[in-house]
């Protein structure tokens, strides 16, 4: 059975992430793997402060500092699995099963390669609990996660709204192209509104490809919209998300436009920290 990596820690984005789990595993039937990591700096080191004190002294703060660290490193572990526990409970009252918990230690990146194989989607916050909420910053893991997964990756947003409206970002790149077809495909989309966008310069070709894209897509019995829009990417994207109502964001992380460069270059943080919906990205 197919299921979901949905990627749990204690920031404000949890329920949301629990509520976009549960959606996804309502519309597709998958079941949804609850992760948390216990990352390296959660379990920090004791510091070695005995250099310019005696050696009975310095034992005697040594052991102490190792007794501290275990302390530390058995809180966040009872922490993880109450995290899980009650994102498991969420779920459960979505209706949503199975329902897996898991909690590994390590790098978050490293621990979804292992885990994704079998997978067919992850789910993490926009923003992790370090994040500067102040600033705006979105998560520090994102882009690492997005850089490395092989499966789509569902970049949840702060509040969970009910998803009906899905703008296609289309820049006929092979990542867009997998986010047409799992469009297509999947059952995530069937009753959804998809409106399929292309933006840049005036081209021909590419709006004549947008609009045999569509008829596929209508083909499929899925319902769309297709339109070029001549602009800048990241403000025309961000700008007809919001004057469409748009609900989720569904675009390739790798294409051969401007688009590419907003996920993999510094105006990824743009478009993610501008559009208030989630973000559906394909490799």
């Amino acid at each position: 059975m197919s299921h979901l990596l949905a990627c749990t820690d204690g920031s404000l984005y949890a329920a949301s992430l629990h509520q976009h789990a549960a959606w996804v595993a309502g519309k597709t039937g998958w079941g949804v793997t609850l992760v948390h990591v216990i990352e390296r700096e959660e379990s920090r080191p004791a510091a070695d402060l005995t250099g310019s004190i005696g050696f009975d002294a310095g034992q005697e703060l040594l052991q102490q500092l190792v007794e501290l660290d275990e302390a530390h490193a058995r809180v966040a572990r009872l922490r993880g699995k109450a995290l899980l526990e009650d994102g498991a409970k969420q779920l459960a009252e979505a209706g949503v099963e199975p329902v897996v918990t898991l909690q590994r230690h390590g790098s978050l990146v490293e621990n979804l390669v292992d885990l994704e194989e079998d997978a067919s989607l992850v789910i993490i916050g926009k923003r992790g609990e370090h994040a500067d909420f102040a600033k705006g910053h979105i998560g520090s893991n994102l882009e690492r996660v997005v850089r490395s997964s092989q499966i789509p990756v569902l970049v949840a947003s702060r509040a969970f709204q009910p998803i009906q409206k899905v703008l296609i970002a289309f820049d006929r790149g092979p990542s867009a192209l997998k986010a047409v077809h799992f469009a297509a495909t999947n059952p995530l989309f069937e009753e959804l509104k998809i409106t399929l966008l292309s933006t840049g310069r005036e081209n021909e070709s590419l709006e004549r490809e947008l609009q045999n894209v569509a008829t596929g897509l209508r083909g499929a019995h899925r319902r769309v919209e297709a339109e070029f829009v001549v602009g800048d990417p990241e403000e025309t994207i961000a700008a007809e998300v919001e004057a469409r109502g748009i609900d989720l964001l569904v675009m390739g992380a790798y294409g051969h436009s401007r688009i590419r460069q907003l996920i993999i270059g510094s105006t990824t943080t743009a478009l993610l920290r501008t559009c208030h919906v989630p973000v559906l990205l394909f490799r």
